[in-house]
């Protein structure tokens, strides 16, 4: 099924980035972009918003919000992560509890070492870095996870600001794995190479069984999401 929904027309000619008190904003012509909530889209760097400038530039004719993924992220930091950052955090702990590079293949050994190659040096890290140690388990039934361990990713989740948290969920999401997206808001792996990483499993099996054009062009997406995360961390730092 497609998205019939009319885009709407690009109206301005130009975007650029502009100084604000207190940060950086995004003008569309002389005026600056407001959030869906009406709040000044005020961002913490200038390269950041020369980022987003160059997203809205990007626009054809129509302008495809969908496409826009840093524009949606500052959205979210803005209008949404301030009220929920609780919650946020207790959706950290939940990935924790099912993260996906605790779950090693157990019917084939040559994915389960290819898994724990890249898998088990991350978790390793995780408990090193930020005292989260989650415990590997062969199949798909989760294992309990250390209290200590959840705990100490629910409060790693409330050290970030907003715009940092708000990436953290965003890469969780899109890598099914918490300690993987810690990684990332680290720096200890890339938002792309986590993303190949995440899909190990999904490689394997299009390896043996091939892979039909939807499942090529859902990947693909989820790669320019990935390399989205990393314009956006790379803005904020």
């Amino acid at each position: 099924m497609t998205d019939e929904t009319p885009k709407p027309k690009r109206f301005y000619e130009t975007a650029r980035a502009e100084q604000m008190p207190g940060g950086w904003t995004v003008q569309l012509d002389e005026r600056a972009i407001k959030t869906p909530a009406r709040a000044a889209m005020l961002l913490p760097t200038e390269k950041l918003a020369k980022a987003v400038a160059a997203e809205w530039n990007a626009q054809e004719e129509q302008i495809d919000l969908l496409s826009m993924h840093l524009t949606r992220l500052a959205n979210v930091a803005i209008d949404r992560t301030p009220e929920v950052r609780y919650e946020m955090a207790d959706e950290l702990a939940r990935y924790c509890e099912t993260d996906l590079i605790c779950h090693i293949a157990e019917d084939d050994e040559e994915l389960a070492e290819r898994e724990e190659a890249h898998w088990a040096p991350i978790r390793a890290w995780a408990g090193q870095a930020l005292d989260v140690i989650l415990v590997p388990v062969e199949g798909i039934i989760a294992s309990p996870q250390p209290d200590a361990s959840l705990e100490a990713a629910r409060t790693y989740a409330l050290s970030l600001d907003d715009f940092a948290l708000t990436g953290l969920v965003y890469a969780f999401g899109l890598y099914g794995s918490a300690v993987l997206a810690m990684a990332v808001l680290e720096g200890e792996l890339s938002a792309t190479d986590a993303f190949e990483i995440s899909r190990i499993d999904e490689a394997w099996q299009a390896s043996q069984w091939g892979e039909d054009d939807e499942a090529k062009a859902a990947t693909a997406l989820r790669r320019i999401e990935a390399k989205a995360l990393d314009t956006w961390l790379s803005g904020l730092n």
